[in-house]
């Protein structure tokens, strides 16, 4: 259930799981899934208050499930697109994070109102 005055953590699976060099490219969905329960365990370092966590995963990672604390959505085309949509709707209604590292990506969703995070944030390399 979505709470408008929580805070709204989008997490672009590719960008943080491609952050750290560690054979996430021979398993991206495994690679996803491993993302996902870290979220599901830590949520967001630093971050105190209720979060909605939503992981965006795109490409051979679709398909990861999703858990609880964690809502996982398999972008239809773009991750990027997807995100930047996830963070329209949101737009105003709640403080809204996203956590990647792509600098295209940072400053579409900052023009909508978002803050920016990188990789680390929830991924310590």
């Amino acid at each position: 259930m979505e709470d408008n005055a929580s805070l709204l953590v989008v997490v672009d699976a590719a960008n943080v799981v491609g952050s750290v060099p560690d054979g996430w490219w021979r398993d991206r969905r495994g690679a996803g899934e491993r993302l996902r329960d870290r979220l599901a365990a830590d949520g967001v370092p630093g971050r105190a208050g209720p979060a909605e966590v939503v992981l965006v995963v795109e490409g051979a990672a679709r398909g990861v499930e999703s858990v609880t604390g964690v809502r996982v959505e398999s972008a239809p085309g773009s991750g990027d697109d997807h995100i930047v949509e996830l963070v329209a709707r949101a737009a105003g209604d709640r403080p809204v994070l996203v956590v990647t590292a792509d600098r295209g990506l940072r400053r579409r969703v900052t023009e909508l109102g978002a803050e920016v995070a990188g990789p680390r944030t929830v991924r310590p390399g």
